[in-house]
């Protein structure tokens, strides 16, 4: 993944590199080491969710490494943050806002309220924020790209792997997508051994996943802003476009 990462970056002028990473040990949660490795690859902000606390090890490394977000709407006094601010290689300051679903997840803060109460809290100058809306239903998730539209630049659904084919730009310029897909294998069931999940779904025993093997492929949106047009409501920037984008990398 690491040259096809720069690779792409290069191509297509890419200022700024946010991923999911709460998948990143072995499909369940993250851990320091990984972290590391993956924003040493160029991603610029890691996002997260229900798995975010799965490893033991990252629940001390997530407060000393800013650019690793977990759900905002976690009960407070959780490691770590839900928003980061930085700013883009083009000089352009972005926010990052990490919310997670209530539908068939864990009973934790409303992320409505959590978004309208973080989006008080980013900086005026702040042009560009995305938001990783990481849930369950289609229709949560829809939701919140309608509720922010205008207020922000992007809501990126992420959690059930499979890429949707629903990006579009809404009408107050935040680009939408329900769900960004996987980067891992596709050759078994949402990145695990497809022998192990059949197997599960036939018996209904407990059953230990294993990593699937094979078809290894990017999964990604590209979302361009405009700066011909007048900014939205909230001064953010509009986004021109968002484009899906699979590469296979085996």
């Amino acid at each position: 993944m690491r040259d096809r990462l720069a690779d792409l970056v290069s191509q297509r002028q890419i200022d700024l590199v946010i991923a999911n990473g709460e998948n990143a040990a072995s499909g369940f949660g993250i851990t320091p080491r990984l972290a590391e490795e993956l924003l040493g690859l160029g991603i610029d902000v890691l996002t997260g969710g229900n798995h975010s606390w799965d490893r033991k090890e990252i629940l001390e490394y997530m407060p000393h490494e800013p650019r690793l977000l977990r759900p905002a709407n976690f009960p407070e006094g959780n490691p770590g943050s839900g928003v980061f601010t930085g700013m883009a290689k083009n000089g352009v300051r972005y926010a990052v806002i990490n919310l997670q679903g209530r539908v068939f997840l864990p009973a934790i803060d409303d992320p409505f309220r959590k978004a309208d109460e973080l989006l008080k809290t980013v900086p005026a100058d702040t042009a560009f924020v995305l938001v990783d809306m990481h849930a369950e239903t289609t229709s949560e998730k829809i939701a919140m790209g309608w509720y922010l539209d205008g207020r922000v630049t992007a809501v990126v659904g992420t959690h059930t792997h499979v890429a949707t084919a629903d990006e579009r730009v809404l009408p107050e310029g935040t680009a939408y997508i329900t769900d960004v897909g996987m980067t891992g294998p596709h050759d078994g069931v949402i990145g695990m051994d497809r022998k192990g999940i059949i197997k599960k779904f036939l018996d209904g025993l407990p059953a230990r996943f294993e990593v699937a093997q094979g078809d290894i492929q990017m999964n990604a949106v590209l979302i361009e802003t405009d700066d011909a047009v007048p900014r939205n409501v909230s001064g953010r920037l509009r986004a021109k476009a968002i484009e899906r984008i699979r590469l296979r990398i085996d």
